[in-house]
């Protein structure tokens, strides 16, 4: 049996019954989007699941380290990640419950068990970044020669800047007037 698959035991079949389950889940990768997250070691995750007597209750956390690009300099940082895992479960042939909609919960399988992997990664993506940035004050790297403005400058930024305000004199219908000299006599 998998170590994020849960045999519901007898006891939980009972209302208002809860259990503690405990284990591990090594997920080398996983893909958020474009980014792309890589864990060295496995993720940690703790539930207790609970009877609410038409269903099983599944709530808990998920945490772990990994590491990604940050999505402006392009260098790899580690993230921490600590997730919430949460499933319903509805036992035998209950009815769905009216205040849900049909992604919110699943059945108890014949073979009585939970697979807790779907959730596990579910409240690890929900935890990530939508933007992994290394700090928030990452600079990123220049566009015109990649260097990275963390580590460096390279003056690319001030030869844009006088370019730009080349471009804008040389707009100006009035720059021949700047050529103009008066005497003053």
């Amino acid at each position: 049996m998998s170590a994020t698959r849960i045999h519901v035991p007898p006891e939980l079949f009972a209302p208002a019954e809860s259990s503690s389950f405990a284990g591990e889940l090594a997920l080398p990768e996983l893909q958020a989007g474009p980014d792309t997250y890589h864990f060295a070691e496995p993720l940690h995750w703790e539930v207790l699941v609970t009877n609410t007597s038409d269903a099983l209750l599944v709530a808990g956390t998920v945490r772990g380290r990994g590491t990604t690009e940050c999505a402006r300099c392009l260098d790899e940082f580690e993230i921490d990640v600590e997730g919430d895992v949460e499933g319903y479960f509805i036992i035998g042939d209950g009815a769905r419950p009216d205040d849900m909609d049909e992604d919110e919960f699943d059945y108890l399988g014949e073979d009585e068990t939970i697979d807790l992997e779907p959730l596990i990664i579910a409240g690890v993506l929900v935890d990530l970044p939508l933007l992994p940035l290394c700090d928030e004050d990452c600079q990123g790297i220049c566009p015109d020669c990649g260097a990275n403005l963390n580590k460096a400058e390279c003056g690319c930024a001030a030869k844009r800047a006088e370019e730009r305000a080349a471009e804008e004199a040389a707009a100006n219908p009035f720059a021949a007037l700047a050529q103009l000299k008066f005497d003053e006599d």
